[in-house]
């Protein structure tokens, strides 16, 4: 006599509902380029434009190459004349790169630095009352906290900081460290709610206090990832304090706007290329430094 096996087989799909699910989120795709005046001519028309705009980045009207009085090219009248205009215009770039920009990348930086400090010192406590495995009455407030504190934008942060502090660095630095309070708390508890916690409960059971605890069996066994945790963090807040200058919080940002609200596109090239080169050669230091700590 053969015994009979079941066999179970994976439910059939539910295609009506995927269906209805694909043609509402097409309906809402289109609805939003609707509300945005994103018509089909214009995004086709993007890429051309695009190319346009890159073209006026580093192909620059020469207009400083022409006669002012009869309007003609300097290079068919006289070869030394357009070779000095010429001169004189690039070299007006480079000491533009090399004064203006590589100062503004560097208060970028200092920015950066500063709110990374700011929201280090400020979400490690945040980080400890906000893991549950320690304190399971806070936890829970201390997360809403550092949500709602996240839930706003380092720019806003900086537009409301300005009319109180001023313009300039200050208030890009505080909007980057309160931002980074509310993310590094948020990860700073997940990480302490991984740790084993049988070194915590070893203190606490020869009677130690819970400061105690923190300090001989929760730091060491956190200290490397938080520390790895801050370090990507500077590098978001290099990113963030490069698009604050927009709104007057310091930085290169508003090197790039003023090159662009005056069309002057081969300063705006200058500001976006060290920029650019900056930020990647601090993630690589960055990237370096945190794949050593994440062995420790």
């Amino acid at each position: 006599m053969t015994a009979r096996t079941s066999k179970t087989y994976p439910g059939r799909p539910r295609g009506g509902l995927a269906t209805w699910v694909s043609l509402g989120l097409g309906l809402a795709f289109l609805a939003s380029l609707w509300a945005v005046d994103a018509s089909p001519q214009r995004l086709i028309a993007v890429p051309g434009e695009v190319l346009i705009f890159l073209g006026r980045f580093f192909l620059p009207d020469m207009f400083f190459l022409r006669d002012p009085e009869t309007g003609r090219w300097l290079c068919s009248q006289d070869w030394a004349a357009c070779q000095s205009a010429l001169g004189t215009h690039w070299s007006g770039v480079v000491g533009y790169g090399r004064d203006q920009v590589v100062a503004g990348i560097i208060e970028s930086i200092h920015i950066a630095w500063i709110g990374t400090i700011i929201g280090a010192v400020l979400s490690l406590g945040l980080a400890f009352l906000g893991a549950n495995t320690l304190f399971p009455t806070l936890s829970k407030g201390v997360k809403a906290l550092s949500s709602t504190i996240r839930a706003v934008p380092e720019i806003l942060l900086a537009i409301y900081l300005i009319p109180i502090v001023g313009l300039g660095a200050t208030a890009g630095a505080l909007a980057i460290g309160l931002h980074s309070v509310g993310m590094l708390s948020k990860l700073g508890a997940e990480v302490v709610e991984s740790i084993d916690m049988g070194p915590v409960e070893a203190v606490e059971a020869a009677g130690g206090s819970k400061i105690a605890a923190i300090r001989y069996a929760v730091l060491p066994q956190v200290i490397p990832e938080i520390l790895a945790q801050w370090l990507f963090r500077f590098e978001l807040n290099l990113r963030a304090s490069a698009i604050l200058g927009v709104v007057g919080a310091g930085g290169v940002g508003a090197l790039l706007l003023n090159a662009l609200r005056y069309r002057q596109f081969d300063k705006a090239a200058a500001v976006l290329i060290m920029t650019v080169l900056a930020v990647l050669a601090i993630d690589m230091l960055s990237s370096a430094l945190r794949r050593r700590l994440t062995r420790i």
